[in-house]
């Protein structure tokens, strides 16, 4: 079993890459709002109860993909670099993956701001994350989350193997995807 962590800052490309990659692996994508917009439609992400049933659905998935015969997983994370529990809960879904005998992979994405913006409107951002749809508001949000969170590491910062950054700014998802299946011989 293998798990692909794709993390980056909002609207950098993760689920877009995923899905690529998905296309030309036996890997199976699990982007970060498939829980979020589950849960959205009785709790707001932002309370203690969104929060709790995200992570419960998260994990239930990681316990019975971690336990079968899959060929492996995309998972996609904005992990905030700044925040111990961030940096804990990674090492929390690496332990579950490994304790099973399955391999992590960690693929960092990083690109421009102004990228991103434009990003942020794509259609296939929008059809596949309903709590994006409200433009001015996702903008604002990815705007202030640069005030108080570092969503992409410094150089020498993860320590993991199996590790690549990749910065997409000028790439478009298919060429992302090919570079982590090479690299990692998927």
């Amino acid at each position: 079993m293998k798990l692909i962590l794709i993390f980056g800052p909002q609207a950098v490309g993760k689920m877009t890459v995923g899905q690529e990659l998905a296309k030309i692996t036996d890997l199976k994508l699990f982007h970060n709002h498939m829980t979020i917009d589950l849960v959205g439609h009785f709790f707001d992400y932002s309370t203690k109860e969104g929060k709790r049933l995200v992570h419960l659905f998260r994990q239930e998935i990681f316990e019975e993909a971690s336990k079968s015969d899959m060929y492996g997983m995309i998972f996609t994370y904005v992990w905030a670099f700044n925040l111990q529990d961030d940096w804990d809960y990674v090492n929390q879904v690496s332990q579950l993956f490994e304790s099973r005998g399955g391999t992590v992979y960690y693929v960092e994405l990083e690109a421009d701001l102004e990228e991103r913006l434009e990003r942020n409107k794509s259609d296939n951002r929008l059809k596949h994350k309903p709590s994006k749809r409200d433009i001015e508001w996702s903008e604002a949000d990815l705007k202030n989350s640069m005030d108080s969170y570092r969503l992409n590491s410094l150089d020498g910062e993860i320590q993991y193997s199996n590790y690549i950054k990749i910065n997409n700014t000028k790439l478009d998802a298919q060429e992302v995807a090919k570079i982590i299946k090479q690299t990692f011989h998927f």
